[in-house]
């Protein structure tokens, strides 16, 4: 095969081009000054509040034999390992859901048969196996194959996730009001059965609030009331805010409920038990039989660690980020594999590169380095303006401002992203036109392009704050469990939009008559393209193959098989998907970008057509005059009276008198 030649070649060929970007990853993030604080702030609080939901969850499959404090430690030493010696600094590493998923198949097969103690030591051997294969892989080459995995994969595993959360959250509601299984049989007081009944209210209360409030706070940008200061700041740690406020409420319950209700994380910290510290030892315990049947889970283990973390990889240098520094896909899953067999012999649940942090980090990055670099450009243009100087001369300075922090990139790369910033500065030389303006600002904000940060400290500084909150469990276990389920169904919802699966999916069930509702809105540009049964077969596909998925991890040991059907997908994908579907209808539904359209006017002349007018016309669109009415009224009745706005050219002569008399009292 291809992918075989040359053992090592990947991985030596990453070495090479990220050793010569090493030294800038570090003077870039000392460059930023203060600034590199935001970005690490705010992928702490992404990364720690899913990481301790995932622990929690993970202290109810195994039965406290992993908690929080394990996959906190876990997430903090590998970010420290791989944001020094990874590749991509930019990708974020962290226990993820799927780790969640095998560790828990892991220890229902093996408690029973040679003990819960020996649980850690005969995961270790899965780490140990998984290590080995990850290794293998990038050794041969065989990472190559992460861009035969389409968006169709990529989705479809999206939405198994989030099906999962929304499971997970489900059941952790309904547990509350029961008596958990390692306390059956037990007469205190807040398992009676009406404090079982209050606690169980109290957590739909607090997973309600906590799931709204989020689900609200990530819109606060569009927000019309705030400053944007405000708005930013809801948007970006709104999430931690509700999860503090509903944790808070939470105290506010009265005094005369009894201690334990609402329950809270049960979490010790992780030097408090010896079974982790001793694992390495353990192994040796393990039977030889036992050794070598973790070769089949470690198999599923490797795979799915190189399907996730590439993808992670993937998203976080997606083209539109204009990154400047070479990838290393090959590399970094060598040291995934190093880190996995280090996590193994410790005790810890693995980590691996995790969605959506890591392109959020790069996003994060994007809006620092462009707050930089437009602060210095709009600086320098105005120096020029004082002095007056040709504008060739102002673009020129600022062009220098982006030779002087790209000193990694080529002054050719440099030229070529300020191509539209050039001409709109220098066009002002120009003698025929005079009549519009130069506002550096405006012409910064609409020219300058794309430009991330890319740097380590960011991320080496969220994982120590990461290993930090492992050490902070007194105050991590004041968080009610109800509080988590409602974050696991936000991080569900919240990562529907954007899934052209899940789109397609709602978009079956717009009836003909009303599709012109989709078109008149930003809309996905294959529903113009492709026709609709195309799409609706393809969607039946995805819906049928997710049952499928789901399915497989409701089967108590083959779960641990769910992550095969994504690797077959390739050969679906491939060779049969297009012998039903048209090729060039199959690339549109499955496109590697997400392609958009603005709306248009897609109303016919006469609104109020009857019904049946003209049966069979493409164009039928459904519209009640009660629909009509209620576009053109206020939710108390009154009609909307639209006009043009007073600054429209055409209304320039014909404003009120009270606007005029304003006009000329400021003049």
């Amino acid at each position: 095969m291809e992918y075989l030649k040359n053992p090592g070649k990947g991985v030596i060929t990453d070495v090479k081009g990220r050793l010569r970007c090493y030294k800038n990853d570090w003077l870039h993030a000392f460059h930023s000054g203060p600034g590199i604080i935001a970005p690490m702030a705010f992928m702490f609080f992404a990364s720690a509040i899913p990481v301790i939901a995932f622990g929690e969850q993970l202290s109810k499959a195994t039965d406290g034999a992993l908690t929080p404090a394990e996959t906190l430690m876990s997430t903090a030493l590998c970010g420290v390992i791989h944001a020094i010696f990874g590749g991509q600094p930019l990708l974020i590493l962290g226990v993820a859901e799927p780790t969640i998923i095998m560790y828990s198949y892991l220890y229902s097969f093996i408690q029973t048969r040679i003990g819960k103690e020996l649980f850690l030591a005969w995961a270790g051997w899965v780490c140990t196996w998984t290590a080995l294969f990850l290794l293998l892989i990038a050794t041969f080459n065989l990472c190559a194959i992460i861009h035969r995995f389409t968006r169709l994969a990529g989705e479809l595993f999206g939405m198994l996730i989030a099906v999962l959360f929304i499971q997970e959250a489900i059941k952790g509601i309904i547990e509350e009001f029961n008596v958990p299984e390692d306390e059956e049989g037990s007469t205190e007081e807040k398992y009676h059965f009406q404090w079982l009944y209050i606690n169980g209210l109290l957590a739909v209360i607090f997973a309600t609030g906590v799931l709204l409030t989020t689900l609200k706070s990530r819109n606060a940008r569009s927000w019309v009331y705030g400053t944007g200061w405000f708005r930013s700041f809801i948007a970006e740690y709104g999430v931690p805010v509700a999860v503090i406020i509903w944790t808070a409420l939470s105290f506010a319950i009265p005094s005369k409920i009894p201690s334990g209700i609402p329950r809270r994380l049960d979490a010790s910290f992780p030097w408090k038990s010896n079974s982790h510290w001793d694992t390495i030892v353990g192994m040796g315990r393990v039977p030889g039989g036992y050794i070598f049947a973790a070769i089949i889970p470690a198999l599923m283990v490797a795979g799915l660690y190189f399907f996730d973390h590439s993808i992670a990889a993937r998203m976080a240098q997606q083209k539109d980020f204009n990154l400047k520094k070479p990838s290393a896909f090959h590399y970094d899953v060598f040291l995934l594999g190093i880190m996995t067999f280090i996590c193994g012999i410790l005790g810890l649940p693995p980590s691996n590169g995790v969605l959506p942090q890591s392109p959020m980090h790069t996003r994060s990055l994007a809006i620092l380095k462009r707050q930089m670099v437009r602060r210095k450009m709009v600086q320098r243009a105005k120096d020029g303006i004082e002095e007056k100087v040709s504008h060739s001369e102002i673009y020129g300075r600022m062009h220098d401002v982006l030779i002087e922090m790209e000193a990694s990139s080529p002054p050719k790369t440099v030229k070529q992203d300020l191509t539209n910033l050039r001409e709109s500065v220098v066009k002002h030389d120009d003698k025929g036109n005079k009549k519009e303006e130069f506002d550096p600002e405006k012409c910064v904000d609409l020219h300058l392009p794309v430009l991330v940060n890319e740097q380590r400290l960011s991320n080496l500084g969220q994982s120590i704050l990461v290993g930090v909150a492992a050490c902070a469990m007194p105050v991590i276990r004041l968080i009610p469990t109800s509080v988590l389920w409602g974050y696991f169904a936000y991080m569900a919802i919240d990562s529907l939009p954007g899934n052209q699966f899940w789109e397609r999916l709602l978009f079956l069930f717009v009836t003909k008559q009303r599709r012109y509702k989709i078109i008149e809105e930003l809309h996905a540009s294959y529903i113009e393209s492709v026709p609709f049964k195309y799409i609706f077969m393809l969607t039946v596909f995805q819906i049928m193959y997710l049952m499928v998925c789901f399915g497989i991890t409701w089967i108590p040991i083959a779960g641990i098989l769910f992550p095969f059907p994504f690797f077959l997908l390739i050969f679906i994908r491939e060779r049969l998907l297009p012998k039903v579907i048209p090729t060039q209808h199959l690339q549109d539904l499955d496109s590697p970008e997400y392609e958009e359209v603005y709306g248009h006017s897609y109303m016919p002349n006469d609104q109020h057509r009857k019904k049946g007018e003209s049966e069979g016309d493409e164009n039928e669109v459904e519209m009640s005059p009660e629909e009509i009415l209620d576009l053109m009224t206020t939710h108390r009745g009154e009609f909307k009276h639209r006009s043009l706005s007073y600054h429209h050219p055409s209304r320039k002569h014909h404003q009120p008198q009270g606007l005029q008399a304003s006009s000329s009292a400021t003049q």
